[in-house]
């Protein structure tokens, strides 16, 4: 049976701070303090953003700290007229945004950067306590997220066509590239800031307009960003964000994927409600890009450095609880190494990690997002052990949906964990001898979406680098994800490319310009 426990809340205004105060009593010993959730009242939105009015729907939907599944806003539970008013108002706003020049755009992103980094600190507020993640993580994120609109208003000054020899000598050839119109964003709970962000300061620097649907776990991420990008003087239905609850979750991507005025669509979650939306966009044939599920491979060979490969594990791992798409899935370690390796890594998980609320300075492991995600891990494990696997660290699931640090040994790869993506703090480790024997464990997966490995052998980098079936690979390095590269995934982890000086080309159609006529 789970503890019972009791939680006395107070929300009151002080001094233009909205500040939540929760008091926990029973709860295990991690929780068992006062938790207080202090921001900016102007950025704690509850209600939908649409052509730059707060609107409210009929009915609302709780948003929870998963640490404790207490309450902490009740948020406008959109529905289709919500997004089609949303839809409708980008469309509108899209004919006057795309003739904005290029430097127009780029200082108004530089402004909302601005602002994002002055209010860093209540925006990672609000990441830590609808999502649970560790404070120091949420502040990470809100960096991450900033950088996204600060690389897209230098990028958006970078839109190049092309002249083009012709082959006669009256005409001239030109290529123009020119903003696609209306983007359906649709993002994840994992990164509730900088997925936004990085989608969305593409899309606004390429002259589209945008339509935002967040997690209905994470909205409250979403709509402090639509406060920022008012006072930095985005103009009305140039970003609108429509949250909504997991039972109008369908209904409302439906539209967002379907309305003939959308012209571009934007998703990152499971490889499942990908396929999901692709349909629905090929009624229209809409321009798409996804980033899907990922079962990231994380090999460390005889010749790698087991300190470093113990560290990359670490922080390949345990981000964000193991939350990330990212995150290494499946460990292959070379039996020359592996009993090293393994020591090594349990003596950094006890010294390293601790569980709490992410708001605690001294938490590195919050909860998993809710108790369905932690219900998985046990089943993983469960699984495993069932079938030879021995618990080394962890194994337990605690209070709600947290779930210790497991390090499992003798794993096979068709356990259940290595089969599926885990999306928690799961480490299995399958022993193997030859660099090829690893090769085929690691492309045996239908995504491919990020890869590590360690090694100190130049010539087994290159080859090893060049055969994994993914689309991004660390070598040596286990943290890879910044603006500056492109992010991506091959096989069913998607289509499309975020960041780098790529992302902008999501949003932009080429268009073929042939000037006839002349007299030379």
């Amino acid at each position: 049976n789970r503890t019972c426990y009791i939680v006395l809340r107070c929300l009151y205004l002080s001094r233009g701070r909205c500040i939540l105060r929760q008091v926990f009593f029973g709860l295990p010993s991690m929780l068992q303090r006062h938790y207080s959730l202090d921001v900016s009242a102007q950025l704690l939105r509850t209600q939908a953003f649409i052509e730059g009015r707060w609107v409210s729907a009929a009915s609302t939907f709780p948003v929870l700290d998963p640490a404790t599944g207490e309450e902490i806003a009740k948020v406008s539970d959109c529905g289709t007229k919500e997004a089609q008013d949303a839809v409708n108002a980008a469309y509108k706003a899209f004919h006057l945004w795309k003739n904005h020049t290029a430097k127009e755009r780029s200082i108004l992103l530089r402004k909302w950067f601005d602002l994002i980094n002055q209010h860093k600190e209540d925006l990672a507020k609000l990441i830590t306590a609808e999502c649970g993640k560790p404070m120091k993580e949420s502040i990470g994120e809100m960096t991450y997220s900033a950088s996204f609109l600060e690389w897209f208003s230098e990028e958006a000054r970078r839109v190049y066509g092309d002249i083009v020899a012709p082959p006669a000598k009256d005409r001239k050839i030109l290529l123009l590239k020119q903003p696609v119109g209306v983007a359906s964003i649709i993002t994840p709970w994992n990164f509730p800031s900088a997925m936004i962000t990085r989608k969305v300061g593409a899309a606004l620097a390429a002259g589209c307009t945008v339509v935002v649907k967040p997690a209905e776990d994470t909205p409250l991420s979403a709509l402090a960003l639509a406060e920022l990008s008012v006072q930095a003087g985005i103009p009305p239905g140039v970003f609108n964000v429509v949250p909504c609850s997991r039972e109008k979750t369908p209904a409302v991507g439906e539209l967002l994927c379907t309305d003939p005025l959308v012209a571009k669509i934007s998703f990152t979650g499971s490889t499942a409600t990908g396929k999901i939306l692709l349909r629905h966009a090929a009624g229209t044939v809409k321009r798409v890009s996804m980033e899907l599920g990922g079962h990231a491979p994380f090999i460390v060979f005889d010749s790698a450095d087991v300190d470093k490969a113990v560290a990359g594990a670490m922080v390949s791992k345990f981000r964000n609880s193991g939350q990330t798409c990212v995150c290494s899935n499946r460990f292959l370690v070379q039996s020359g190494i592996h009993d090293a390796f393994m020591e090594k890594l349990a003596k950094a998980m006890d010294a390293e990690l601790k569980l709490g609320h992410g708001s605690e300075p001294t938490t590195t492991q919050g909860p998993l997002i809710n108790t369905r995600a932690a219900e998985k891990l046990e089943n993983q494990i469960a699984d495993a052990v069932a079938q030879g696997a021995v618990i080394v660290r962890g194994g337990k699931r605690l209070e709600g949906s947290f779930m210790q640090p497991t390090l499992l040994s003798s794993v096979k790869t068709d356990m259940l964990c290595m089969q599926e993506e885990s999306f928690g703090p799961l480490i299995p480790v399958v022993k193997f001898n030859t660099e090829q024997e690893a090769l085929a464990i690691a492309n045996a997966s239908p995504v491919g979406l990020a890869g590590y490995f360690y090694s100190r052998d130049i010539s087994q980098i290159w080859r090893v680098a060049e055969q994994m079936e993914v689309g991004m690979v660390g070598v040596n390095e286990g943290l890879i994800s910044t603006t500056e590269a492109s992010f991506g995934g091959i096989k069913q982890s998607g289509m499309g490319r975020e960041g780098s000086k790529y992302g902008i080309d999501e949003y932009l159609e080429i268009k073929y310009m042939c000037l006839g006529g002349l007299s030379l």
